[in-house]
């Protein structure tokens, strides 16, 4: 996992920045997947694109348009979290895209209670179902075209729906 990070080509110097943070905060970290053992600790996130667009939702303490994901459960790979986060937060039946885990993007930014997330971002794809989240999720949830993703999405997340778009748009 550290080595895809170390080999990804950062999509704008925001990534290139948390790549570095990244390797710097997991080298220091014992148990870098706990959210108990340190404020500060890895995450997974999930791209979910299809034929509509990107599915993003309202992000239910933040309130900012994001892609679904969180915390890795013990025991978990963060790529497995992304899948089945977004599975929970989109009610969407997700799978990786070409059948393995791709890391699309690393972001550090904070998350809430204080903590920092070192977010592992991996394409996901889910057909082009409407999402269905589960009562105790956010109910703003929805597949968005590339063209319009920008103008809702967190604007830090710019640079890697610019190059989602190029990819799949």
């Amino acid at each position: 996992m550290l080595a895809a990070v170390r080999g990804r080509t950062p999509v704008d110097a925001r990534e290139q920045m948390s790549i570095e943070r990244f390797v710097t905060e997991f080298e220091r970290l014992e148990h870098p997947f706990s959210e108990h053992a340190d404020p500060v600790h890895v995450t997974g996130s999930a791209f979910v694109v299809g034929p509509r667009g990107v599915v993003l939702h309202r992000h239910r303490i933040l309130g900012i348009w994001v892609q679904p994901g969180g915390h890795v459960d013990p025991g978990e790979t963060p790529w497995d979290a992304a899948r089945r986060e977004a599975a929970e937060e989109t009610g969407l039946g997700v799978c990786f895209l070409d059948g393995e885990p791709e890391l699309a993007h690393v972001d550090v930014h904070p998350g809430g209670r204080g903590h920092t997330h070192l977010d592992l971002r991996y394409l996901c794809t889910a057909g082009d179902a409407d999402p269905t989240p589960p009562p105790d999720e956010s109910q703003d949830v929805g597949w968005f075209g590339w063209d319009a993703a920008p103008a809702v999405a967190e604007p830090a997340m710019a640079g890697i729906l610019r190059a989602l778009a190029d990819r799949f748009g």
